[in-house]
């Protein structure tokens, strides 16, 4: 990539920093270089996806059946399931990795203006959503560095998503607890950056409307 994922020291800005109006600049984005997907098997629930670190696990067994009623255990013994990953299939019933953050929405979540760029923005928020392996910090400012990052960083952070959502949902049940915890928090982190936005969003229309008064009195 052409490195939108430099290091920008140690204090990069959070939400409620100043950005400058063409955009925080690309080395901003994370505080380290994130690590990049491991192709080695994890042990327990996605061993390598503390939520912000992008290590996926990787390992032999089946991925999970789709969501519905689970047939019988001998027959998903026979496809390759092990007792751990029936135990769980039954704990965490219709859920599948990417389920939770599906039902978010991209509302309130503002997409810089990209005059240099083409691409479908929701789609680009959608898969931003979903990554368990992104800080709610690191998600918004990707998104303020949006206007500084060129056609080739667009298209490639977008495989990494999708690359990332692929591999996760391809991993055994033995991970899903665990995912859905991880998944769980990050639903929740989402919530709150459209909460921020909002305020946000409140306070520049308060600005707005208090520069108008003072233009007209002269002020």
């Amino acid at each position: 990539m052409d490195d939108p994922q430099a290091t920008g020291g140690s204090n990069p800005p959070r939400p409620g920093d100043p950005v400058p109006e063409e955009g925080l600049d690309p080395t901003q984005v994370f505080a380290a270089p994130p690590t990049p997907p491991s192709t080695k098997a994890g042990s327990g629930a996605a061993a390598g996806a503390q939520g912000d670190d992008g290590a996926i696990p990787q390992d032999s067994g089946p991925p999970p059946p789709p969501p519905g009623a689970l047939p019988a255990d001998d027959q998903l013994k026979a496809k390759g399931f092990d007792d751990e990953d029936i135990r769980i299939l039954k704990e965490v019933k219709d859920y599948r990795f990417g389920a939770i953050t599906s039902k978010l929405t991209n509302d309130k979540v503002v997409v810089p203006a990209h005059s240099e760029t083409n691409f479908d923005a929701d789609k680009f928020l959608s898969l931003l959503r979903g990554s368990i392996s992104l800080t709610r910090d690191e998600k918004w400012r990707i998104i303020q560095a949006i206007p500084k990052l060129s056609q080739f960083q667009i298209d490639e952070l977008q495989k990494i998503l999708d690359d990332e959502k692929r591999k996760f949902s391809e991993l055994s049940p033995k991970h899903l607890l665990q995912l859905m915890k991880l998944e769980q928090k990050h639903s929740e982190d989402w919530k709150d950056l459209q909460s921020f936005m909002v305020q946000k969003d409140a306070k520049q229309q308060e600005q707005a409307a208090a520069d108008d008064i003072r233009k007209k009195l002269g002020l």
